[in-house]
């Protein structure tokens, strides 16, 4: 496991205080639009994913890994399909303990 630029767990709230830097995310994905994603983020921000998805079609919830690009975008390096099931309240929950008191844990 590569650990010299880990991702940071991110929902949209949180995407602002991380632009410029590597992040984590789950989206429910609602359109293509223009060369980019539009999906709603766990907790019901608006998001823009750029980059080329992959070459399978893409299913409701997708994990994205790059590089937040603005408080409302991504340029994806990573597309990881979650399915059509996942559960965005629990993802929250991670996102919240991965930035506050159990930091040390995700590197």
């Amino acid at each position: 496991m590569d650990t010299s630029n880990p991702a940071v767990f991110v929902n949209g709230g949180m995407l602002r205080m991380f632009v410029g830097r590597r992040v984590r995310t789950v989206i429910q994905v609602i359109r293509y639009d223009a060369g980019a994603v539009v999906g709603k983020s766990t907790d019901d921000h608006q998001l823009v994913v750029k980059g080329s998805p992959p070459s399978q079609p893409l299913t409701t919830w997708v994990e994205i890994i790059g590089i937040a690009d603005s408080s409302q975008s991504i340029r994806a390096d990573i597309w990881t399909n979650f399915g059509d099931n996942f559960d965005p309240y629990c993802y929250n929950q991670l996102c919240q303990l991965a930035n506050g008191e159990y930091k040390q844990l995700f590197f």
